[in-house]
Parts: C-alpha cells; sequence; structure tokens
C-alpha cells in the first residue's frame, strides 16, 4: 500500500524563505511565524499520513453505494471526517464571525495540498465546502450567511456547486433548468444536474446545494441564469433542521478514479431554492466559487504527482535490477537499485522539479488571492485572473503526467492494482476534465485574460519576470537560472506578438496555438519561481544554513528544470507561429 509523508520542509521553506510571508506586508502574514507554520504542517501531516493516507485505497476499492435513496461513504470516511471536523481543519481560513479560525487563504491551500495528496476523493468533500462558503460570503444577504455560513465551514454542514446538465457543459447558455417565483421570495427548481462531486453522502447532517438555473424575464444565453441555494433538507427560522427537499439522487456516476467521492445526477422536483446574489447575475457569483475551484484543481495536479513521487522515489531506491553502466554499485547484492539508471534518474527529477515548481507557483497564486482580499490590491487581482486557467491548465497537465511516469518507474508492479500507482493515474486525470476542461482554460487565457484590462495584466508579468533576471545580473550562481528565464519569456512574447498580429483577422491563428501558449506560460512561471527558489538557496548558504543538503538539492533540481525544461518552449512557440493552417486544413468530412 502506497504510503505518504507531508513535505514539510519545502513547504516551509516557500513560506519563510521564498514568500517571506511575515514581512510581506498582508494583514495576518505577520502571524505566519515558522514556530506557528511549523506546528499547523506537523499536525496536518499526522492527520494526513495517519488516517487519511490508509483510507486512499479503500476509498477506491470500495467506491461509494446509492442504497434506497442514500448514498454511503467508504469504510473509515465517516470517523476520519469527524477527526478533521474535530481538529478545526475544514475552518482554517473561515471568517470568523461565522467560527472561522480567520486564517490566511494561503494557510488553506498549504493544508489543502497535504490533504489532497493523502487522499484526494476524500479532501473533496471539505474542499467543494469551502468555495460554496466563499460564494455565500461574497453574494449573500445578511441572513443567508447567518443561517449556512456557521455550520458549513465547521462542515456539519457540506456544500455543492450544480452547473452541468446532460446537454451542456461550457456552454452553460444551453442550460434548461427553471426557478418559476413563489409568492414568499422563494424559488421552485426543476431540472437535472450530473457529474456533481460530494452531491450526495453520509458524511454531513445536511448539503447545501448551489444550483444554477434560468428565472423567467432574463433572456437568453448566460444572461438569464441566476444562483440559488438549494438545501438538501429544508432549515427552519431557528435554525434546526426541516423537511426534506425535493431534490434526490438520480445515480452515482461509475468513474474511472476518485471513486471515494460520491459523483451524482441530482434531480430537482420543484425543490425550494432562495436567489443568491442578484437575480439573472448567476454567473457572477458562480465565478466566485469557480475561480477558487480552479486553483484547488491546479492544487490537486501537483499534489498527486507528490503522492506519487514519493512512493516511486522509494521503489527506485529498493527495487534491485541490473547494474550501473559506469560499474556495479551495490556490490554486496545481485543488483543495483533502480536509482542508479539514468533514465530512472530522468523521470524521478522530472517529477521533483515539476512538482516543486509547481507547488511554488500555487502558494504564490494563492498569496494574490490574499493580497486582494485582505488589501484590495486590483493589480494582485489581476495577475491571478491571468494566471488561474496557467496553474489549472497546466498543472493539472503536467501533474497527470508525472503521475502516469511515476508508475513507470514501477515497471510491471505499477500496472497492478495493489501497488496503488494506477489510483494515482487514474485519480489525477479528472484534474484535467472538470472544474473547466483545459483546452477551456487555453482559450479562456488567449481569447479572454491575456487582452483584459489592456492587457495590462500580462504586460506587469513580463516586467516581473524581466526584474527578476535584472536583480541577479553579475552573479554567476544565477546564470543559469536567469538566461533561461530571459530566452523563455521572449518566446512567451514573441507568442503573444504571433496573436496580436494574426488574431483579429484570423481568430483560429490564435486558438489553435491557444494550448501551447498556455503550456509555454507554464514553463515561463515555474521557471520564475525556480529563480525565486534559487535566490533563495543561495541566500541560505550564504548565510551557513546549517542543512545545506537540502539547499543544494534545491539549486541541482532547479538547473535540471532549467536545462531540461524550459527548451519546450521553443517548440511551443513553433507551433504557435505554425499559425492555423496545418490544425484547420483537414475537412471535418476526412476525419
Amino acid at each position: 500500500m502506497p504510503s505518504y509523508t507531508a513535505p514539510a520542509k519545502d513547504m516551509q521553506f516557500l513560506l519563510q524563505e521564498v514568500l517571506n510571508v511575515t514581512e510581506a506586508g498582508v494583514p495576518g502574514y505577520e502571524e505566519l511565524e515558522p514556530a506557528f507554520t511549523a506546528a499547523v504542517l506537523e499536525e496536518a501531516g499526522k492527520l494526513a499520513s495517519e488516517v487519511l493516507a490508509p483510507l486512499n485505497a479503500v476509498g477506491d476499492a470500495e467506491g461509494c453505494v446509492l442504497e434506497n435513496g442514500v448514498v454511503r461513504t467508504p469504510a473509515g470516511f465517516k470517523a476520519a471526517f469527524a477527526a478533521m471536523k474535530e481538529g478545526g481543519w475544514t475552518a482554517l481560513d473561515g471568517h470568523p464571525e461565522h467560527g472561522g479560525q480567520g486564517l490566511p487563504y494561503l494557510m488553506q491551500c498549504v493544508v489543502g495540498e497535504i490533504f489532497v495528496s493523502a487522499n484526494m476523493a476524500f479532501n473533496m468533500y471539505q474542499g467543494l465546502t469551502h468555495g460554496a462558503c466563499s460564494a455565500i460570503q461574497a453574494h449573500g444577504s445578511d441572513e443567508q450567511k447567518a443561517t449556512y455560513l456557521p455550520k458549513m465551514i465547521a462542515c456539519d454542514w457540506t456544500g455543492t456547486m450544480n452547473l452541468t446538465e446532460p446537454h451542456c457543459g461550457t456552454d452553460l447558455g444551453l442550460l434548461r433548468s427553471r426557478a418559476e417565483p413563489q409568492a414568499d421570495g422563494s424559488y421552485r427548481i426543476t431540472g437535472q444536474k450530473i457529474f456533481i462531486s460530494a452531491g450526495d453522502h453520509d458524511l454531513a447532517e445536511n448539503i447545501i446545494h448551489l444550483v444554477l438555473a434560468k428565472a423567467p424575464g432574463g433572456g437568453e444565453g448566460t444572461r438569464g441564469i441566476s444562483l440559488f441555494i438549494v438545501p438538501k433538507f429544508l432549515v427552519n427560522a431557528d435554525g434546526s433542521l426541516g423537511a426534506r427537499n425535493a431534490v434526490s439522487v438520480g445515480k452515482i456516476e461509475k468513474k474511472m478514479g476518485i471513486h471515494g467521492n460520491a459523483t451524482c445526477v441530482l434531480d430537482y422536483d420543484g425543490a425550494t431554492g432562495f436567489l443568491l446574489g442578484e437575480l439573472h447575475k448567476g454567473m457572477r457569483a458562480m465565478f466566485t466559487m469557480m475561480n477558487e475551484a480552479r486553483l484547488g484543481v491546479g492544487l490537486q495536479g501537483y499534489a498527486v504527482a507528490e503522492a506519487a513521487y514519493q512512493n516511486a522515489r522509494a521503489y527506485a531506491k529498493d527495487r534491485l535490477q541490473g547494474r550501473a553502466v559506469t560499474g556495479a554499485e551495490n556490490t554486496a547484492g545481485p543488483a543495483d537499485p533502480l536509482i542508479v539508471h539514468p533514465d530512472i534518474r530522468r523521470m524521478l527529477m522530472d517529477q521533483k522539479s515539476f512538482v516543486e515548481g509547481a507547488r511554488a507557483l500555487t502558494f504564490w497564486g494563492a498569496s494574490l488571492i490574499d493580497r486582494h482580499n485582505r488589501q484590495g490590491d486590483a493589480a494582485a487581482d489581476g495577475l491571478i485572473g491571468l494566471l488561474t486557467p496557467v496553474i489549472k491548465g497546466f498543472q493539472t497537465d503536467k501533474g497527470f503526467e508525472m503521475a502516469v511516469q511515476a508508475q513507470q518507474i514501477f515497471g510491471g508492479h505499477g500496472y497492478i492494482e495493489e501497488q496503488g500507482m494506477s489510483q494515482f493515474v487514474r485519480d489525477a486525470r479528472i484534474a484535467m476534465i472538470y472544474e473547466g476542461a483545459n483546452g477551456v482554460q487555453a482559450l479562456d487565457l488567449v481569447g479572454r485574460k491575456l487582452a483584459a484590462d489592456g492587457g495590462r495584466h500580462v504586460m506587469g508579468f513580463f516586467e516581473m519576470v524581466k526584474a527578476e533576471c535584472k536583480a541577479h545580473d553579475g552573479d554567476d550562481r544565477m546564470k543559469p537560472f536567469t538566461d533561461a528565464l530571459k530566452a523563455a519569456s521572449k518566446q512567451l512574447q514573441a507568442a503573444g506578438m504571433f496573436f496580436m498580429q494574426n488574431g483579429m483577422k484570423n481568430p483560429n491563428a490564435a486558438l489553435a496555438g491557444s494550448y501551447d501558449f498556455m503550456h509555454l506560460m507554464g514553463h515561463v512561471c515555474l521557471g520564475l519561481m525556480w529563480a525565486r527558489m534559487a535566490r533563495a538557496a543561495h541566500v541560505a548558504l550564504d548565510a551557513g544554513a546549517p542543512d545545506r543538503a537540502f539547499y543544494e538539492a534545491k539549486l541541482t533540481t532547479g538547473r535540471y528544470y532549467m536545462a531540461r525544461h524550459l527548451p519546450a518552449c521553443a517548440m511551443h512557440l513553433a507551433r504557435i507561429e505554425s499559425g492555423a493552417e496545418p490544425v484547420m486544413a483537414l475537412d471535418a468530412g476526412a476525419f
């Protein structure tokens, strides 16, 4: 059975030495002293390794079961959920007014990574609730906040988001669910939603569904969509639970992975719902939840890869196969461990360099959200808006690829279920699809985010990269980082220029290259993170840090990423500059 240990040292390095949280000037960050964050990581790590990780294979094998209208989660999930609640882990960054601890969102992400790595399917029950809380916090009335948030922050009640229908996923303008206004101000919700993660279960006493539906008078397309709170059980005036609402589970989907999470078809048959936010402005309210969810899915991409990497690393050190080409290294044994072989090293270095870079990017992204939420920093909000499709799309693509590489290191044993590597691959695969398939993320990046606010945010990003490189002029130790980053940044700018020159007269020229642009920008983002981590490592080494091996390994890993992965930017640029012709030339009937 696979094991998992929280990478606390690496997380502390990012928090305290790369982000320098206590000196960042963000309200609440001054409390994130090293001793405090270390204690949080230690306790979260214990819960993850001792409780959640052992249940990962259980959830995969058992799945969820629908019996007489009731969804039952796998054995052990109830007790684990109770332990998570009792530890206050669901309330880390919740508003104190509603029972939350008020910590920065950054800490929610740090702890979230640990729980996702240990048991992705299990963590989704509370993870989706967090997103629903954010939507209610941002758009709910005072009465709605008082009614729902205390219970949801504590995860006595959980939350979902209901967008997808059998005939529409990304194109929500085709949505058919209806909301009929009632005399008492409520609405009757009718329709069917599919692919609803944590749509029903036995872990909480109530489930608060956030449902997109069309109310009369809203017009066609997405302009007519509103967002509604639809509880599984209606809530009485005194906060107690009332009658069962007219929402039921049609079935649990049989899926490739995340078996421990109940992905449901939900049928709304005149269910009572309550408008959240403004009428016909549901998309704006839902995107409060969606943007957070997309960053969370990007986190899932590398968090599952981290767990797979840890097990592949251990296997490579233990499994004896063949001899090193330069001569036997394990002379006392019949063969050398796998890790002596260059191709095994290549795969391990791919995984290690990606995971550590993606972790840095995600933590930085979370800090940008904190800057916006806690300081009203509009530039930070614009930058995270630009980065969100990259974090979601690039990191989940690469996270899946890294999980496959980890499985590959096991050889035939990686294909056998008892080793657990198959589950990492299957679980990682969904992250490329849900919360907006990665092709949609690329279209969003190129079609909307690059031009947002007159292109100010992408230009600001380029200036940020330029400043990082310029800060190390004359430092030969940083040249492997800055030289590669400069070249990659120029290639990214050239791709953007191609879109500007060709996109208006031939939109397909931009959209055919959008996926490559997302990956090109992903590499530049991780290159920027590695430059920042390298700078912090050199500072520590210059100061005589006792754990020199950690910082030297960090530099070696970063140099690997710059040398082996940033050259892919040239390939992506070449594809982009080939335009739409190679992609669109074949007639549809010839496929």
